[in-house]
């Protein structure tokens, strides 16, 4: 289930307000609902009945934009526990990892609920997203989380609380995404339950992580060579001739690792290396 993305605006949905300065308040809206400023209060009726990209003023003629908010926004603005992968790193897991419509989905490390919001749209209502999480207080707010975004129970999602080692019991996976302090002690695991062909991407916040992460899967022996990449983002300002990169931009934000399971009793051919003082590949 999930609330309405299109139409006018009706009480229950999920509103994004924008003033001019760009900040961002994400109401919910209700009959009798008022939502309060410093720069005056909007009774929600003023939204509800209102297309999408609507303009409403606030008591001191301040004015709003309003959307229902996109997934990112969601993201960025939702009640943490832990801390959330940001947008752009959810995103480079759904693509670099081809989260398909249908796929089935282990997610270990559930944190705020954040990446598994992505999960869930990209695998639709024919998918299965099964996240672990070892934490109650981290899995109550995921749980809120998710569940606010979507507007209820979603019928294509488990929330586990344990540790994936201890409580996994899928088989066939297609993807297995790993967001934990010691994701190569998840390996095994994670080769006993992708199916042949299926992929393993682990984001990880430092470089320690990500070398016993890629050796790990080296070493397990069922896995094609690991990936490893970063993602930084930029924006640009641009007014008439006036375009110049910002002064600030999404950095460092963490690392992903992937790569993809073997059939059973295969192992990748060795490594081909560089020789030693020379730039010629052999």
């Amino acid at each position: 289930m999930g609330f309405r993305r299109h139409g006018p605006f009706q009480v229950g949905d999920q509103v994004q307000l924008t003033d001019p300065k760009n900040k961002r308040h994400t109401i919910t809206l209700k009959e009798d609902g008022v939502f309060h400023t410093h720069k005056g209060a909007i009774p929600h009726s003023d939204l509800i009945g209102q297309p999408e990209g609507s303009v409403v003023r606030s008591a001191n003629g301040t004015q709003y934009l309003a959307f229902r908010h996109l997934l990112q926004d969601y993201t960025l603005s939702m009640p943490r526990g832990a801390a959330v992968i940001y947008p752009k790193d959810a995103a480079q897991i759904v693509g670099m990892a081809d989260i398909f419509p249908g796929a089935r989905v282990v997610e270990a490390g559930v944190g705020s609920g954040a990446l598994t919001c992505f999960l869930l749209r990209a695998v639709g209502p024919e998918g299965k997203v099964t996240s672990y999480e070892r934490r109650q207080e981290f899995a109550d707010v995921a749980k809120k989380n998710v569940e606010k975004f979507f507007g209820g129970e979603m019928d294509s999602w488990r929330l586990v609380v344990g540790d994936l080692n201890d409580s996994i019991d899928e088989g066939d996976v297609d993807r297995i995404i790993l967001d934990m302090l010691a994701p190569w002690e998840c390996v095994e695991s994670a080769a006993k339950a992708l199916t042949p062909g299926g992929v393993i991407c682990v984001y990880v916040a430092t470089t320690t992580q990500m070398s016993k992460t890629v050796e790990a899967l080296r070493e397990h022996g069922s896995f094609t060579e690991p990936h490893a990449w970063e993602t930084l983002v930029r924006d640009w300002h641009v007014e008439g001739l006036a375009v110049r990169p910002d002064h600030r931009m999404i950095g460092h934000t963490g690392f992903l690792v992937s790569a993809r399971r073997m059939a059973d009793g295969v192992t990748p051919p060795p490594r081909r290396r560089r020789p030693k003082g020379t730039t010629e590949e052999l």
